[in-house]
């Protein structure tokens, strides 16, 4: 899906049609007060106080109809120079520019754009008229906080696409269609995965049975193929006193994104943030060797971040996350070869067994900003750390570029940004080098001189969360899992109630026995009726079973999106499923 902030003319194109908006709004609605109206990746919105009238679909059409007969007029779109004095009486009646223009520096110049009766603060640039915004939509209303302040009033936020022609708009109309049917949110409710609930809370989802089995055995896929690669998994508590974080830095750093404290007994607690310290205090735990390392950790580890109510979102979006979290701690020789593990599990786990196109992938090398108070304060260290990453990256021949304050704040990082299939660039996977953490919590192992010496941390995550991950899955399959994903695995369907039962619940029994997650539609309803419902449920094998299978003892089944049946031995049948779960297909 299109970028609209990645192609400079439609970003004008589209921050001109907001104004559209505006004025329509203007025109419509005289005491409405306009906040402000940028162009977006997927087009442009305008934050408006429209007082005690709330936005209906029916509105919408009706600004639409507006905005249509403003851009049919052809009034021309006027850039005009205003002193400090002079755009605070232009704007006099509306508290929300006064209050923008008030922050100006005295004496600079502000610069609004006209067009025929309406005029709106802006840097610009526009189109030269409003005949050049013809071919757009109104797609959606929402509430939204004034300066996106949850302590502000709210306003409501009106979204719409413009296009420089109608084919172009059509298409990407379309392909909001198709977007709305990937959402992981509309397939989660659709196959009975998961749910949110107010008695619970804003960003803890509740997951199904359905749902359970998917996270389940995507919990231990990836654990399955750490123990293949030499990491060893532990356990450890959700909960941690708050000195332990101010040893990490966390507590500096980090506490505004964390739980509140909890005081029990003498001790301040809180809900822990990430994972790191823990892990760092079971290394301490023992004496290592130089021959030990690398010592590879992992772990499926609830985490606790305070995000905003409005910033959650379904799966994608949580307060409660769990991590497929990993830290190796290693010697300085091994940085290299262990972060280029890392990035062959990526691309094993991505490309290989889920099947997505190397394409997608985009790298990252994630630095410091120039605001160092946000990071720890080792300049030497980041220069080392970052440099090390860079030297990685160009050995692996990896196609990346460098960004400033997107690194943790312990280090820099390897982010691997995915192309989703909506449009949205997200990062899942990611790889971190750490020279702090080894120093807060005095971490050591015996050199070959036997004298003490800091291991490196390397920060990983393959999947992510287990959250995210799910719903970047359901989006890009829709909802169509692989087998050794899918919550029900097979779907029998007797072609008669009365002759073939007894022989479906006996293929049931012998499926179950071997672990494969089964269902016997048993209800009486036509055959086809129940073979329809089975690929609406995108269930990713139907078995067929009637008189020739019961009196040859086959199994005839189709494949989710075949209309091909294929007829083999129960034994064969068991053989060519457990081949592809243990293949992850």
């Amino acid at each position: 899906m299109i970028n609209i902030k990645e192609n400079e003319n439609l970003e004008i194109l589209n921050h001109s049609c907001a104004h559209l908006l505006a004025h329509a709004i203007k025109h419509l609605y005289p005491d409405a007060k306009l906040w402000v109206g940028p162009a977006i990746e997927s087009g442009f919105y305008y934050d408006i106080d429209m007082g005690d009238k709330v936005i209906t679909e029916d509105d919408l059409e009706k600004i639409q109809k507006e905005m249509k007969k403003i851009a049919k007029s052809d009034k021309r779109i006027t850039r005009i120079e205003l002193t400090k004095e002079e755009a605070l009486e232009t704007f006099k009646d509306n508290p929300m520019k006064v209050e923008l223009i008030e922050n100006i520096p005295d004496g600079e110049t502000i610069s609004a754009y006209k067009q025929d009766d309406f005029i709106d603060l802006c840097r610009g640039p526009h189109m030269p008229t409003t005949k050049s915004m013809k071919y757009f939509k109104l797609l959606k209303f929402s509430g939204a906080y004034y300066k996106g302040d949850s302590k502000n009033k709210m306003l409501q936020r009106i979204y719409g696409v413009c296009f420089e022609t109608e084919e172009d708009l059509n298409e990407y109309l379309k392909e909001l269609e198709e977007a709305k049917e990937r959402d992981h949110r509309k397939i989660g409710k659709e196959q009975n995965l998961f749910f949110t609930h107010k008695l619970v809370g804003a960003g803890l989802p509740l997951f199904t049975p359905n749902g359970a089995t998917i996270r389940r055995n995507l919990e231990r896929y990836i654990q399955d193929k750490e123990l293949s690669q030499g990491y060893k998994h532990v356990y450890s508590p959700v909960l941690a006193s708050t000195e332990m974080y101010k040893i990490s830095g966390h507590w500096d750093h980090y506490k505004d994104d964390m739980f509140p404290i909890m005081k029990l007994d003498n001790e301040d607690l809180v809900l822990r943030p990430m994972n790191c310290p823990h892990h760092a205090l079971i290394y301490k735990n023992e004496l290592h060797s130089y021959r030990d390392l690398p010592v590879r950790m992992g772990e499926i580890a609830n985490v606790f971040r305070y995000e905003a109510s409005g910033a959650v979102c379904g799966l994608e979006r949580v307060r409660q996350i769990c991590q497929n979290d990993a830290h190796l701690f290693v010697r300085p020789d091994q940085i290299a070869e262990e972060v280029g593990n890392v990035i062959n599990l990526i691309f094993e786990v991505y490309i290989k067994d889920f099947g997505f196109s190397k394409d997608s992938f985009k790298f990252r090398l994630s630095k410091r900003s120039k605001e160092k108070e946000k990071y720890i304060d080792n300049d030497e260290m980041w220069e080392t750390a970052e440099s090390q990453l860079k030297a990685i990256m160009d050995k692996l021949e990896l196609d990346y570029y460098e960004e400033e304050g997107e690194a943790a704040f312990y280090g820099p990082k390897i982010d691997i940004q995915i192309k989703t299939a909506l449009g949205h660039d997200i990062t899942i996977p990611t790889c971190q080098l750490d020279f702090s953490l080894p120093e807060r919590f005095d971490l050591t192992y015996i050199d070959e001189k036997g004298e003490k010496v800091r291991p490196v941390v390397i920060h990983r995550a393959i999947l992510g969360s287990s959250e995210r991950f799910m719903s970047f899955l359901l989006e890009e399959k829709k909802g169509i899992l692989p087998l050794f994903l899918a919550p029900v695995q097979v779907n029998i369907v007797p072609v008669n109630m009365e002759y073939h039962l007894r022989y479906a619940k006996e293929i049931k029994e012998e499926l179950q026995k071997n672990l494969i997650r089964v269902e016997l539609d048993d209800r009486d309803e036509k055959m086809n009726y129940k073979i329809r419902e089975s690929v609406t449920r995108k269930i990713p094998i139907t078995i067929i079973l009637g008189d020739k299978e019961k009196d040859n003892e086959n199994i005839s089944y189709r494949k989710y999106g075949s209309e091909e049946t294929v007829t083999v031995s129960k034994d064969d049948f068991i053989v060519l499923l457990k081949n592809q779960i243990d293949n992850y297909k």
